[in-house]
């Protein structure tokens, strides 16, 4: 039975993931041969990652020798910033990074079907189970949700009780 190949990939949106710290990934819908069409999810590392294999393996495709024989896509680059513009990062990554998934999948079949462009958009546990993402906005403060917690672990509950009154002024 013939491996099933890539057929079309498309990078839908950015998810913020919190575990194992904050980062974001990229949720992309993979069709493959075989007519199965799955969601899987990949941080920008990863990509970076396969960009990195890729130019090794094929280095007169990456242009290493000649750049203008470059057939591999450019990758967008590592970009240096503050915490505040991580979501902005992602986002504005989102299309050339859909883009480079495109061309990617476009090149001639012993790059497009190689191990490591197949292995890259298989999809993983991870992708199967994802974490889901608390709302914003539904946070509990600090104070709550440590009283929340006391209180469901069933001790003291008269105590703190009034301790939360006090300490919020009811």
């Amino acid at each position: 039975m013939p491996r099933r190949t890539v057929q079309e990939v498309t990078v839908q949106d950015v998810q913020k993931r919190r575990n194992p710290n904050k980062h974001y990934v990229y949720i992309i819908k993979v069709c493959w041969s075989d007519g199965s069409t799955e969601v899987i999810f990949r941080r920008y590392s990863k990509f970076f990652d396969l960009q990195m294999e890729l130019l090794d393996k094929f280095p007169v495709e990456g242009g290493q020798k000649d750049p203008k024989r470059r057939i591999i896509p450019f990758l967008p680059g590592k970009i240096l910033f503050r915490r505040s513009h991580i979501r902005d990062v992602a986002m504005k990554r989102l299309r050339p990074i859909n883009e480079y998934c495109r061309a990617l999948i476009q090149l001639p079949v012993y790059i497009s079907q190689c191990e490591e462009v197949r292995l890259f958009f298989e999809t993983r546990p991870e992708d199967l189970n994802p974490p889901t993402e608390e709302p914003i906005g539904k946070k509990k403060s600090g104070l709550v949700e440590r009283a929340t917690t006391f209180l469901k672990r069933g001790s003291n509950r008269l105590m703190l009780g009034s301790a939360l009154c006090v300490t919020l002024g009811v």
